[in-house]
């Protein structure tokens, strides 16, 4: 893929949805998940994308469901024979494009802390606790928590997704699904902390999407990505600040330096933020996996 191709839409003669950052496309049997250089801060899309960041997403997702024991709904990554493309949407799609299993999803998302940052120090700052659970006293930001935290939160259609507890997931999806929910969460989220600390990264926190399929838990859309977790260097670690990132929170500092009122359209970035934050998810993707990212 051309390292200067920002692909911020693609259109394919099949029915679609969009998301803030992936189209979707239903090919029958399976969907073709596109994952575009789009992307979002404080629930708004901004208006000019990240070159390659669809690519990142999309293979580092791949990296991951080829590495975790639990269920999962990734097919492949090659595109599938018989869609009619033309020479300039395969260049599109190629890299950035996932075909996965159809699931019911569960209305939740599965977030795990292993860290003290960002909503989940808000809490604890406010109530010495995150989501109902109780913290021990004089925790400093970004400190590395006594066990990990699963802190559900609702799926939100529009505005923000809001922190609940267990219980509360539980009353709506009942215990046994929770507690199951809340183990394999648990579990993919330890998993891939102990490979990607042998490649000098800390995922900080993180959230899963999960689904139904043929009756089976299924893990969907997208996992331990740059979009869903927050990964730092582990060689800059140090607890009582923010953290240098791998991840769009240099996106969310940005603007959070701008006069923008997070009500109105979002500015554009300037280009030296798009280039470094396209330089992040690189990374990430290349420390990780070892790997060039293919273009």
């Amino acid at each position: 893929m051309n390292e200067k191709l920002t692909v911020t839409e693609t259109n394919l003669a099949y029915p679609k949805r969009s998301g803030k950052v992936r189209d979707v496309y239903d090919l029958g049997e399976s969907l073709l998940v596109v994952s575009t250089d789009r992307i979002s801060a404080f629930d708004w899309i901004l208006p000019n994308g990240i070159p390659l960041k669809g690519a990142v997403l999309t293979q580092v997702s791949k990296f991951w469901f080829d590495q975790v024991s639990s269920n999962h709904h990734m097919i492949s990554t090659e595109l599938p024979a018989g869609l009619n493309l033309t020479e300039l949407q395969r260049k599109e799609l190629e890299g950035r494009s996932m075909l996965v299993k159809k699931a019911e999803v569960i209305p939740f998302e599965c977030v795990v802390r292993g860290y003290l940052e960002g909503s989940g120090w808000k809490e604890y700052q406010r109530d010495g606790a995150i989501c109902g659970i109780q913290l021990p006293d004089g925790l400093r930001q970004c400190d590395q928590l006594p066990q990990l935290t699963f802190t559900p939160a609702t799926k939100a259609e529009e505005g923000h997704d809001e922190n609940v507890s267990l219980k509360f997931m539980a009353n709506a999806i009942g215990q046994e699904l929770a507690n199951e929910l809340q183990e394999k969460s648990l579990a993919v989220y330890q998993q891939g902390c102990e490979i990607a600390k042998e490649n000098r990264i800390n995922i900080a926190d993180t959230q899963f999407e999960w689904g139904w399929h043929s009756g089976e838990l299924t893990l969907i859309d997208e996992v331990l990505t740059p979009d869903s977790s927050r990964f730092w260097p582990a060689e800059d670690y140090a607890p009582g600040r923010a953290q240098k990132s791998f991840d769009k929170q240099f996106i969310r500092e940005w603007l959070m330096g701008t006069s923008w009122d997070r009500n109105s359209p979002p500015p554009k970035l300037p280009e030296d933020v798009v280039q470094q934050t396209s330089e992040k998810y690189i990374e990430v993707f290349e420390r990780l996996t070892g790997a060039s990212l293919a273009n």
